[in-house]
């Protein structure tokens, strides 16, 4: 029988081995001139740059600028998406009314409509924090409809043959019960902010992770425009980490009976 570092030695490659090969031979393929180091430089000189920047704060300054960005427009994302979504996805009227205009502007571009949010809101912070908040919204206010939509309409029946009344209804059934597609929204927006904020500062801003990586590679410092590629992947696998594990927290009823939600 294996020992248990042989059995976690084995899980961890069989989950992780085939992207170690892949930096394996990205490494090897740099190192050796297989192909043009100035393109595609070795890791071990794109951790140095991320080393390096890290060190020095230049590289925190942007993490910190592009972050401010990104958290204001997905706030205020959330603040107008969620409690929206939550009302038409109950209310067939208010549904009716407001789809036709949802459906036209979920399907513009943010970045798009950038040039038109930099002529009515200037080249300044308010252009780039609302086309982020634009490309997160549809995505929140999409999913939340859709999971107040799917909530079983037995165990909403079932609740008010109980007499519940219509707050404790949404309290405790509908708002528990739509939270996974909430979060998975909130998964989903989060990517687009990151891409959103990505774009803003690579086309009008002299900061920020985009500012970095643009500006990285007309320099043709490439191992700083990987390093700051690197930093926005980590980025969003933390906060991805971080959704995963509230949306845990939050449907920790799925453990409990029905009843006991009611």
């Amino acid at each position: 029988m294996l020992s248990l570092a042989g059995r976690t030695l084995t899980r961890l490659l069989s989950r992780y081995g085939v992207l170690l090969g892949f930096l394996a031979l990205w490494q090897a393929a740099a190192s050796g001139g297989w192909v043009n180091a100035a393109v595609l430089p070795p890791i071990d000189m794109i951790v140095v740059a991320l080393w390096k920047g890290l060190a020095g704060g230049s590289l925190l300054g942007d993490i910190a600028i592009s972050l401010q960005r990104a958290g204001l427009a997905f706030a205020a994302a959330a603040t107008v998406a969620i409690p929206l979504g939550l009302v038409m996805g109950q209310t067939r009227s208010v549904e009716t009314a407001l789809d036709p205009i949802l459906q036209l502007f979920r399907q513009t571009s943010a970045l798009a409509l950038y040039p038109v949010f930099i002529l009515l809101l200037g080249l300044g912070e308010a252009s780039k924090v609302f086309v982020i908040f634009w490309a997160t919204l549809f995505p929140l206010l999409l999913n939340t409809i859709s999971g107040v939509k799917s909530v079983d309409p037995l165990l909403i029946k079932a609740a008010r043959s109980m007499g519940t009344s219509d707050f404790d209804l949404f309290r405790k059934v509908i708002l528990p019960a739509s939270m996974p597609s909430v979060v998975a929204g909130a998964r989903l927006a989060v990517k687009s902010s990151l891409f959103a904020v990505i774009g803003a500062e690579m086309l009008a801003a002299k900061s920020g992770l985009g500012f970095l990586i643009q500006n990285s590679q007309l320099m043709m410092e490439t191992a700083d425009m990987y390093a700051g590629i690197l930093t926005l992947t980590v980025i969003g696998l933390t906060v991805n980490y971080l959704l995963v594990w509230f949306e845990r927290w939050a449907t920790a009823w799925k453990g409990q009976s029905e009843s006991s939600l009611i």
